[in-house]
């Protein structure tokens, strides 16, 4: 036997979460699985375990739901469309037939001249007879699935939905047929038929679940776009000619041609041509970014108007797109907490069903009025029928699936799908500052110039900065425009800056300590130095043939939705934290500038850690973002750890949710979603449970003392089909939901 891994399979035949949790029963029961997940929104099976895929799958097979391993995760969304069109042809067949039974017993009871026009012409032995026929045909023919599954399940002693209709239609077909063949075996009084009951309780399933087939096609739509960004051919260069070959034939270092307006079939890095890549359906940002040789393209993005070359660096499932699908279906596929007590529930539903149709057939023979058995059959027939596990055990996978898909559509990665519901408990934000709040890169912000020609000035200082090793030397020479002058006699002084000549002149840039050093007076450039620092820049010293020539100022400077995001934050309710190594004065500064007043500066990446600890004392929930680089404590130690993204980097392990873009507003698209999610849920269980809880009694016959009236086993079926529909089109309102 291997080492535990997970698997998943596609599980056939689960209509309802009696179905689910008898296949999660049975795997938890078999020898060598660790753990197992089934969920029947997406008609799947997680399980962990060192055993063969094709022994799992036997013993999900054995239990009466053919299933097959899942080779490629990235494609694990069930084809809804295909079954939808099934189900439909079935629907319109027994619609069909079920019309005319309909019109001949229930028409004759609704227009009493139909009813005797019947009993003019044919008699109403022989309308019985031809509802006979009819019933049957529909029973046999688009009811035997219901037939094939429910008894199996009956004669395993674990009645599912499906064993729930075959009792129903099949109590009323078997009664209404001793009625018509055999009627001296009943009391006068209760020779009725009910064959229309028995059509009528198929063809509405039918239509039922043809309806939840359509719209759970719609709740995959999100893993379906990322798919279907994956172009399936690929123009490639092999033995110095271009040829084009199937994706699954392009292997690690081809040399990929891409045309101006095609797809990017792979990961890669360019080696030829510049172009601008629109990364929009990746990263969420809607600007093209340029490319040219070295720089990295995504798999999926779209080339603009240049021709470039590409050297593939990571095909099928290591590429991000595949990644991606990968997390998206690992969060559709996520058991929330919330759902634990619902599938306790519906384990015991059916039987509890049966039970309750029971004990109201045993009471309307007892104490119901005359004709008792036919009063009974209809209460008992519609207590079976009306019943709907399915719409529990669908009330929080439809969500979950539909919330995080759409959450992926905005930019936001569920990693872990209990983090679905833990973010909408959090009160706190900690935010790193650096690469989440800010760009992660220093620019220079201010240029104050003694000279009278910034232009030289700038060239002067990047000629030298361009031979320094220091993490601010790449932000001045990116304000300065090349060419540089020339560079003698450069020196590098550690923790005071450099000095050089450049174009005869001596020139020196650093702190104040290396102009003091060098005997120069820094006096005229203190009170420039000073206000940068106030304002949380860094600011660099610049004389030349030893007088003071200038300042720079240099800063990470904030992303441009880091404000917005902190303000609406707060709007929410929200505490919002800054943690950052930066000292206390330049961090007192950017916290004016985002409106952030709870600061935690000089934190070492270690003891960000024990900064969310010390937010989490008196129960706060904490959500912690950052960049995903040193920051995989604070994000694993938080309720929630958000890692933003670089458009590359998203598959970051130790966060809970990914944001694909570098934009903080994920953060807030997060929230939302993750509000919507669980209030949507929350919705979907009230009606799933409600449902039951008021319809079970009334179709038991709780109306009829009061109204004198019993719930027909045809209305009961349609309402029954009707609670699935809703519980799944409610969930699909999330599609729905606006980003931030």
């Amino acid at each position: 036997m291997g080492q535990v891994a997970e698997q998943k399979f596609q599980i056939s035949g689960m209509s309802c979460a009696g179905c689910a949790g008898r296949v999660e029963t049975a795997l938890a029961r078999a020898d060598g699985i660790t753990a197992v997940h089934v969920n029947l929104a997406t008609s799947t099976a997680t399980v962990a375990s060192a055993l063969a895929p094709d022994s799992i799958a036997a013993v999900i097979t054995k239990a009466g739901y053919p299933a097959e391993p899942i080779i490629d995760q990235t494609r694990i969304v069930p084809d809804h469309g295909q079954a939808a069109q099934d189900i439909f042809r079935q629907f319109v067949i027994a619609a069909c037939l079920t019309a005319p039974v309909f019109m001949l017993e229930m028409g004759g009871h609704l227009v009493p001249a139909l009813h005797h026009l019947i009993g003019r012409t044919i008699g109403i032995q022989a309308s019985w007879v031809i509802q006979f026929v009819l019933a049957t045909l529909v029973l046999i023919g688009p009811g035997r699935v219901f037939f094939t599954k429910g008894l199996p399940a009956l004669w395993r002693r674990a009645p599912d939905m499906n064993a729930l209709v075959v009792m129903g239609a099949g109590a009323a077909w078997t009664y209404s047929t001793f009625a018509l063949f055999a009627p001296g075996l009943l009391p006068t009084a209760a020779r009725a038929v009910y064959f229309e009951a028995a059509a009528v309780i198929v063809t509405l399933i039918l239509l039922g679940r043809w309806l939840e087939a359509r719209a759970k096609g719609q709740t995959g739509a999100a893993i379906e776009r990322l798919i279907a960004l994956r172009p399936d051919t690929a123009t490639v260069v092999r033995a110095g000619e271009e040829i084009t070959l199937s994706l699954s034939e392009v292997v690690t270092g081809d040399i990929i041609i891409l045309r101006p307006g095609t797809q990017i079939p792979t990961d890669g890095v360019v080696t030829q041509g510049a172009s601008y890549i629109d990364e929009s359906m990746v990263t969420g940002e809607p600007v093209p970014v340029a490319k040219s040789e070295g720089d990295t393209v995504v798999g999926g993005t779209i080339n603009g108007n240049g021709a470039l070359q590409v050297r593939a660096t990571a095909i099928g499932a290591d590429t991000m797109l595949s990644r991606i699908i990968a997390m998206v279906a690992d969060a559709q596929d996520a058991r929330l907490p919330v759902q634990d007590l619902v599938t306790k529930i519906t384990v015991w539903f059916v039987p509890a069903i049966m039970g309750i149709a029971a004990v109201t057939v045993l009471l309307w023979l007892v104490f119901g009025p005359a004709p008792v058995l036919a009063h009974a059959l209809v209460a008992g027939v519609s207590v079976l029928i009306i019943a709907c596990p399915c719409a529990m055990g669908l009330a929080v996978p439809m969500s979950i699936m539909v919330g995080t898909g759409r959450a992926a559509d905005l930019g936001v990665l569920f990693r872990q799908g209990d983090a679905l519901q833990a973010l909408a408990r959090i009160d706190t934000v900690a935010f790193d500052k650096t690469g989440t709040l800010t760009l992660g890169r220093p620019s220079v912000t201010d240029v104050d110039d003694l000279t009278g020609d910034k232009d030289q000035f700038l060239r002067k200082i990047a000629a030298l900065e361009a031979l320094s090793e220091h993490p601010l030397a790449s932000a001045m020479t990116a304000a300065a425009q090349a060419p540089f002058p020339h560079v003698t006699d450069f020196r590098a002084v550690p923790g005071h800056g450099l000095r050089g000549l450049v174009d005869g002149q001596v020139i020196l840039v650093g702190a104040q300590r290396l102009l003091d050093a060098e005997g120069v007076d820094p006096s005229a450039l203190v009170a420039i130095a000073q206000g940068h620092a106030q304002a949380g820049k860094t600011p660099i010293m610049v004389a030349i043939d030893g007088k003071a020539a200038g300042v720079i100022a240099v800063s990470d400077q904030l992303r441009p939705a880091a404000k917005t995001t902190v303000a609406r934050l707060q709007a929410m309710g929200k505490r919002v934290v800054l943690i950052t190594g930066d000292a206390e004065r330049t961090a007192e500064a950017i916290g004016v500038q985002l409106g952030i007043m709870d600061i935690f500066a000089e934190v070492l990446p270690a003891g960000k850690v024990d900064v969310v600890r010390q937010l989490q004392t008196g129960g706060a929930k904490v959500v912690f973002v950052g960049d995903g680089i040193n920051d995989a404590p604070a994000l694993a130690a938080a309720q929630v750890g958000i890692a933003i993204g670089t458009g590359t980097d998203v598959a970051v392990q130790s966060a809970d949710v990914v944001l694909m873009s570098g934009d903080p507003t994920g953060v807030l698209n997060g929230l939302v979603v993750s509000a919507a999610t669980m209030a949507n849920i929350k919705q979907n269980l009230l009606w799933a449970f409600g449902y039951n809880v008021l319809l079970v009694p009334i179709a038991a016959g709780a109306f009829f003392p009061i109204f004198g009236v019993l719930l027909s086993p045809g209305l009961a079926a349609g309402a029954m089909a009707l609670s699935s529909v809703l519980v799944v089109t409610n969930a699909l309102r999330l599609r729905g939901v606006k980003g931030a």
